[in-house]
């Protein structure tokens, strides 16, 4: 069942929708978490106990991002396209920390774990932009304090960003889409459940069923460069 021509689409994306743009998974076998334990570097007890080391692992990823060897997909331009072409609103929320929607032209975009290509204070709170090595030494713009300066990331057992907003347009949406995602990570795991009790159609676009796969009313099994440009010209001519 297909709503009326100006219904609101809320798309999730996870890692999966990168992994063809050169970025690694975090939870496949030879994904991030493969290589290094998460509690080190992806949680404040790891980054008070070793800042440098949490540092110098965000800061290889930023110039992985950066190098010129990782570019939008197919995946990203197709969003970008319904975002423009929908008579609607479409709603982007990723999980991922990565700039490739936003280069690709998208721009109704929630990032609700915090952007790479960004840092914050955790003195005073101001996020800026950061595309070089965050040292321990750098200080804050606003606040002046030194070593203050941390990723502006999302870590685990801290709250994800701007979720008030993500919970009310999926409390108003009509079509959910879940693109490369694993579905055993919260809260981004429980949006198909909001969506489905919004009455929204649901459907998940992705490499593998995820965890919450009996959640959704259609799958499509593919790789993102493939089936997520497919979806989306079905979407916007009507089918």
């Amino acid at each position: 069942m297909v709503p009326g021509l100006s219904f609101r689409i809320v798309i999730l994306t996870g890692a999966g929708i990168s992994k063809e743009s050169g970025l690694d998974t975090f939870r496949d076998a030879d994904g991030i978490w493969a290589k290094v334990r998460l509690e080190d570097v992806a949680t404040p007890e790891g980054y008070a106990r070793d800042p440098q080391r949490v540092l110098e692992f965000y800061n290889a990823r930023r110039r992985s991002l950066l190098s010129g060897r990782v570019e939008p997909n197919r995946g990203h331009y197709a969003l970008a396209e319904l975002e423009q072409k929908w008579p609607g609103e479409v709603v982007l929320v990723t999980q991922n920390i990565d700039d490739l929607h936003e280069r690709a032209g998208s721009n109704s975009l929630i990032h609700m774990h915090g952007e790479l290509l960004k840092g914050r204070c955790d003195a005073c709170g101001r996020v800026s932009t950061c595309r070089d090595d965050q040292t321990l030494d750098l200080s804050c713009d606003a606040c002046g304090r030194t070593g203050k300066m941390r990723p502006h990331v999302v870590w685990f057992g801290e709250i994800p960003l701007e979720m008030e907003r993500i919970y009310d347009v999926l409390a108003h949406c009509e079509l959910f889409i879940s693109i490369g995602t694993s579905g055993n990570v919260y809260p981004a795991a429980g949006f198909v459940r909001e969506a489905r009790l919004a009455g929204a159609r649901t459907v998940e676009l992705n490499l593998e069923p995820s965890q919450g796969a009996s959640l959704f009313d259609q799958q499509v099994i593919g790789p993102a460069t493939e089936i997520v440009p497919a979806f989306v010209a079905r979407v916007l001519a009507g089918g």
